[in-house]
């Protein structure tokens, strides 16, 4: 059963006869009523449209009533016909009242008036002045508290920890609380997600009592839940697969036939089978009942994506001048999600275009997922590269192969076993020819909101690479430590500061004796904007420049959006690279500044940054340009 009872709100003049909603009832009206704006096409009607707000807390909703008000947010285009006109402003007495509850205001007056008569008694064929004269007039009345906030048939106190909902009394849902349309709607979402957490897949709300009392300005409220039986999963069923193996993607679901029904659980699997990329679509539906046994059968509906891509990329900086990269891409191999992909990239096009002197790379990436565990990954690679660097320039052939394991939304790491051939000519130390083979641990914490185009969050990275070279005979060590921070200021977040530091350190032999690719390097458009990719180093007393055994980098970033898709970002990039293990603090610290651009888009801002080296050195560029996509960090 579903009741409720409201006595709130009085209109100057009535409103038409049409749907409206309060608190999530259907007070009058049909609830497949089509908008009077869709239904209404004649000849455009201009107007003039003004708020007027009276009453003693008019400068407090002002700007809210503004916002919600379609007849001022639209006075800048016509109207469809004066029948159009009358519509809209008929849709905004139920906007405005809206608002008003949602302040705690239940007894406030609505007028809106059409070249002085009210809308609402305006009938759909008069004839307006053109333009027409729109006057919005709102008494917001007095803030109503709550003099009862009453929760019947609460769910227990959750015994594990992600099982924990926030009381309703944190969302205002209180005696003596400002009485919110929204804290009452958040309370009964609430309450009804604490007995879904607990295993109680149908809970609901089975009646709702809502009283407003005008002589005391107070309301009473009472909800109360229905929690049903406690569920447990049933079968889970696929439909819409064609191509991907129906039993490995339920048994992907990680939904157990026979275990306690959690909401987490489906989340958690929504987000796993998303990072498998099969999909355009995908959704979980639960059944309307559940079954004499207590089971609740759940059926994935899907729609793939098709297997195979082809795509292209391309980088571009004054520096290192243009890369270009393209891509093969089947996503459902053997019929399990198996992605192989093979690529091939170009780098330092424009510079030259001798094929000893630019940079390459073409090889394939192999992964299984879903190994051992749905939340477990198997991955192989395969490359040859070769690397024309000011430093050094690397030919090699490199392979990895390991597991991959997320342990929730925001942990996850991995083990690899990595090896690699390489030949390097530098002039420092002329030519040399390194072999090793290593493991590659790795863990990440990760809360940021978008990985594209982060606000919010936090980014945590470790890595820890033991491995041993041939040539020499030598046993290393190489740890990276990264942390990213990022800050959003303001409704919308358009003011966000970022932050990087990263710290490297690695143990063992000379450099001399140790591949220059595993030393440490700074510079480039991920690192210290201004100088050239992997050009800070430590300098040696020939005047050359080679890789170190410690790293520290530092960037900052203040990103504005001035536009709905464009944002202008100021940055402050720094990098050392010492030759011992701890920096000593020998080197100098290279500091680059610039400012760019960025045009978002749905996939992630496109990036055009400026920098310059604030100690420069001889050869280094005076201003660099750099232009790629996503963020610099």
């Amino acid at each position: 059963m579903l009741a409720g009872s409201v006595c709130a709100a009085l209109v100057a003049a009535p409103a038409p006869a049409s749907a409206f909603e309060l608190f999530g009832i259907k007070l009058w009206g049909s609830s497949d009523d089509a908008s009077d704006e869709d239904m209404v096409i004649g000849t455009p009607q201009t107007y003039n449209a003004e708020l007027q707000v009276t009453g003693a807390d008019a400068d407090d909703v002002k700007a809210t009533l503004e916002s919600a008000s379609t007849l001022l947010a639209d006075s800048d285009k016509p109207a469809s016909g004066a029948a159009g006109l009358i519509a809209k402003a008929r849709g905004d007495y139920r906007r405005l009242l809206a608002t008003l509850y949602t302040q705690g205001r239940y007894g406030g007056t609505i007028s809106i008036t059409i070249d002085g008569r009210e809308a609402a008694s305006i009938p759909p064929d008069a004839t307006l002045a053109e333009p027409a004269i729109v006057v919005v007039t709102v008494t917001p009345g007095p803030l109503f508290h709550f003099r009862e906030a009453t929760i019947l048939n609460r769910a227990p106190l959750a015994e594990h920890r992600r099982d924990f909902v926030a009381a309703p009394e944190t969302e205002g849902f209180a005696t003596g609380e400002v009485a919110r349309s929204g804290a009452i709607l958040r309370a009964e979402g609430l309450a009804v997600e604490a007995w879904r957490q607990q295993g109680y897949a149908k809970a609901e709300i089975a009646e709702r009592t809502v009283v407003a009392a005008h002589d005391a300005d107070v309301v009473d409220a009472r909800l109360e839940v229905q929690p049903g039986r406690k569920a447990h999963y049933g079968p889970v069923t696929v439909e819409g697969e064609n191509a991907v193996d129906e039993e490995w993607l339920a048994w992907m679901t990680g939904l157990r036939e026979g275990e306690e029904y959690d909401p987490d659980d489906i989340k958690q699997a929504s987000t796993r089978i998303a990072r498998l990329d099969v999909f355009s679509a995908a959704r979980f539906q639960e059944a309307d009942q559940i079954d004499e046994f207590g089971r609740l059968p759940i059926t994935y509906i899907v729609q793939e994506r098709p297997a195979r891509r082809i795509g292209a990329g391309a980088t571009y900086s004054t520096v290192d001048g243009l890369g270009l990269e393209t891509f093969w891409l089947h996503r459902n191999l053997f019929g399990r999600a198996e992605r192989l992909r093979v690529e091939g990239k170009v780098a330092g096009l424009g510079q030259t275009f001798k094929v000893n002197e630019l940079t390459y790379r073409v090889g394939s990436s192999f992964v299984k997922p879903g190994v051992y565990t749905p939340d477990t990954d198997f991955s192989a690679s395969l490359y040859g590269d070769r690397e024309v660097l000011k430093s050094y320039t690397r030919t090699a052939v490199t392979g990895t192969a390991g597991f991959s394991h997320v342990f929730n939304d925001q942990l996850s790491g991995g083990l690899f076993l990595n090896g690699g051939h390489a030949q390097f000519e530098d002039k420092e130390f002329g030519k040399r020819t390194f072999s090793t083979v290593g493991l590659q641990g790795k863990l990440t914490y990760d809360t940021r909101d978008n990985q594209a185009n982060a606000t919010q969050g936090f980014f945590l990275e470790a890595n820890i690479e033991p491995f041993y070279e041939f040539q020499y005979s030598n046993m290393a060590a190489k740890a990276t430590i990264e942390a990213r921070a990022y800050q959003g200021f303001g409704r919308d977040n358009d003011v966000v500061l970022a932050g990087r530091v990263k710290v490297g350190s690695l143990t063992g032999p000379s450099a001399d004796q140790l591949p220059p690719d595993l030393l440490f390097f700074a510079g480039g458009g991920g690192s210290v904007r201004g100088y050239a990719y992997r050009n800070i180093g430590v300098p040696t007393a020939s005047g050359n420049v080679i890789g170190g055994r410690s790293l520290l980098e530092a960037s900052a970033e203040a990103r504005v959006r001035v536009t709905d898709s464009i944002g202008v970002v100021g940055f402050v990039d720094a990098g050392y690279v010492g030759a011992d293990t701890m920096p000593g603090f020998t080197e100098d610290l290279r500091v680059g500044v610039g400012a760019g651009v960025r045009y978002l888009t749905g996939l992630g801002p496109i990036r055009l940054d400026v920098a310059t080296p604030l100690n420069r050195r001889a050869g280094d560029p005076t201003v660099s340009v750099y232009v790629g996509i996503g963020q610099a960090f």
